[in-house]
């Protein structure tokens, strides 16, 4: 069954891990898809850290769009999908680096990753999606 749109943009805001995938623009290949952490409220923009000239940095760059999809299996199969259009990149700051290790991390591991993650991880950029598709689904327990 789909889920609404408090249901999914509620689902979407959890800290799960995403698979992103992106168009690689090179024919005769697969989209990248990878596992990454994002930050997302209700009704707003969906956000992304990642290296400027990483694989999925360029990728994204050149796409102009890219999608996630988050899942759980516990304690029915729920997953949400999302795509669409890159509305802003801009250089990270260490307040996103911090915002965004303090969803997945446990609170006494986030310092040591973010000064870790600041001077080892090079050039980061934010890069802002804006949802414009969705799919979604409860499937129940299983």
């Amino acid at each position: 069954m789909a889920l609404n749109r408090e249901e999914r943009e509620q689902f979407l805001a959890e800290p799960h891990i995403a698979a992103l995938a992106v168009d690689p623009g090179r024919e005769g290949r697969a989209p990248l898809t990878v596992p990454i952490w994002y930050q997302y409220e209700p009704g707003g923009e969906v956000w992304i850290m990642t290296g400027r000239d990483s694989r999925k940095g360029v990728a994204i760059a050149a796409a102009g769009r890219f999608s996630l999809m988050v899942d759980r299996v516990s304690p029915t199969v729920r997953y949400v999908s999302v795509e669409g259009p890159v509305v802003k990149t801009a250089p990270a700051t260490r307040e996103q680096l911090v915002e965004i290790s303090a969803r997945y991390l446990p609170a006494e591991k986030v310092d040591a990753y973010v000064g870790f993650a600041w001077k080892e991880h090079g050039e980061q950029v934010v890069i802002r999606m804006r949802p414009e598709h969705w799919l979604s689904s409860d499937l129940g327990e299983v």
